[in-house]
């Protein structure tokens, strides 16, 4: 099934679409308006945070990959800037505030239907707060990287080979 293939009417003019080869691909096109339907990438960003030689990590709650670990990180909003996305990512799981300092990665590549396209992965340094899993992790945790444990994601597991 197309991932378009939800799109059934028109949100302009409510018109039934029609499938149409539009621009190198076969996409939901209104026959009366001339609107066509362009799908979005969703966009996570994530925070690589290390301190005395450890990287923070947290274990996941949810599927996939539930109880595995990665690195703070969750989608950015519509209209969010995304180094702000992944700091407040990261304080809602950890705890910890965090000061983006640069762009550290950026990893394409859909893991999972409900996952990223992209993950933008910034380097931060810990600001204040204590370390207290929250929101969608249920344990929080600094690890040094010759001692890991089973991480989730793809992203994850390329950022921490650096």
């Amino acid at each position: 099934m197309a991932k378009d293939s939800f799109v059934k009417f028109c949100p302009r003019c409510a018109a039934a679409v029609v499938r149409v080869d539009k621009f190198d691909m076969v996409r939901p096109v209104c026959p009366q308006c001339g609107w066509i339907y362009f799908q979005d990438p969703k966009v996570a960003a994530a925070v690589l945070v290390e301190k005395d030689g450890r990287v923070l990590l947290v274990r996941r709650v949810n599927e996939p990959f539930r109880g595995m670990w990665t690195l703070p990180a969750g989608f950015v909003n519509g209209g969010e800037d995304p180094s702000e996305a992944a700091a407040r990512e990261c304080l809602e799981e950890t705890g910890l505030c965090v000061h983006v300092t640069r762009v550290l990665d950026v990893i394409s590549g859909k893991e999972h239907e409900r996952g990223a396209d992209f993950v933008i992965v910034y380097h931060a340094e810990v600001v204040s707060g204590d370390l207290l899993a929250a929101d969608d992790a249920d344990a929080a945790d600094w690890f040094v990287r010759d001692d890991l444990p089973p991480l989730a994601f793809k992203a994850t597991l390329q950022v921490l080979k650096k």
